[in-house]
C-alpha cells in the first residue's frame, strides 16, 4: 500500500495536479507514512520524472512550472502537518541560501531550504536573483556557517564563482562553508570554482551540510554528496 501510495504521488505532482496530489499526502500521512518519506520517495520522486521528461524533450516549461507548484503545495501541506518537535530539532548550523544573481527559478531552492529548516538548520533564505555581496553581508549579520547558491541557468553560472572570489578578496574564505547545485551546476564547475560542497537532490544537499558542519574545514576540499550517481 505505501508503495502505491507514494507512486501515485509522484505521478500526480509529475502531471502538476495538485489537488489530487495533496489528496493522496493525506491518505499517506493517514496510513503512518513518515512525513520525510512521502516528501522524498513520492514528491522529489515525481519532480525527477517530470524534469527527466524535459530532458528527454518530452515535456516543456509549462509543465516544469505547474508540477513544481503542485510540489510547492505538498511541502506545505506535510510541513503543516509536522509536529513541533519534528520541525525544530536541535540547531546544528546555519545557513544563507539562494538562487544566483539572474535566475528567477526558485521550486529547488525552496524545497532544499524547507528541508534544511526541519533538519536541524536555522536557514536565512534570500529569494531569487540575489546578488553576489548579498550572500555575503547576510552570512556576516546572522553568522552563518553555509553559504549555498544555486542556479538553472548557465548565464547565471559565473555568479555562482564570483561568490567564491569576493569571500577571497575579503579574507574570508575560510570562515564559511560554500555550496552550490542546479541543473547545469556538475561537480567539475564546483571543484573548478573550489566550492566546499556539491549535491544532486535537496535530500543530498541536507545530507552535504550536516557532513561539512560536523568534519568539514572551509576551503580545503569539495565534498560529493550523490544518492542518484550517473551509471
Amino acid at each position: 500500500m505505501k508503495e502505491a501510495l507514494l507512486e501515485k504521488l509522484s505521478n500526480f505532482i509529475a502531471e502538476g495536479d495538485a489537488e489530487e496530489a495533496l489528496k493522496v499526502v493525506e491518505e499517506a500521512l493517514a496510513a503512518g507514512i513518515p512525513p520525510l518519506e512521502i516528501l522524498d520517495k513520492g514528491g522529489t520522486r515525481g519532480m525527477d520524472i517530470v524534469n527527466e521528461r524535459y530532458d528527454n524533450g518530452e515535456a516543456f516549461l509549462p509543465e516544469l512550472v505547474v508540477a513544481g507548484d503542485a510540489m510547492t503545495e505538498v511541502v506545505q501541506k506535510i510541513f503543516s502537518q509536522m509536529d513541533e518537535a519534528e520541525t525544530k530539532a536541535n540547531k546544528i548550523g546555519t545557513v544563507v541560501i539562494g538562487q544566483a544573481e539572474g535566475d528567477v527559478h526558485d521550486i529547488g531552492k525552496n524545497i532544499v531550504a524547507a528541508l534544511l529548516a526541519v533538519n536541524g538548520f536555522e536557514v536565512h533564505d534570500l529569494g531569487i536573483d540575489v546578488p553576489v555581496k548579498k550572500f555575503v553581508e547576510k552570512a556576516e549579520e546572522v553568522g552563518a556557517n553555509i553559504i549555498a547558491c544555486s542556479t538553472l541557468l548557465t548565464t547565471s553560472m559565473p555568479y555562482l564563482e564570483d561568490v567564491v572570489h569576493l569571500l577571497t578578496d575579503m579574507g574570508k574564505r575560510d570562515k564559511y562553508f560554500y555550496i552550490v547545485g542546479g541543473g547545469p551546476v556538475t561537480t567539475g564547475f564546483a571543484e573548478q570554482m573550489k566550492a566546499d560542497g556539491w549535491g544532486r537532490t535537496a535530500f543530498d544537499a541536507v545530507e552535504l551540510c550536516k557532513r561539512l558542519v560536523k568534519n568539514g574545514t572551509p576551503g580545503t576540499k569539495l565534498e560529493i554528496v550523490d544518492s542518484q550517481p550517473s551509471n
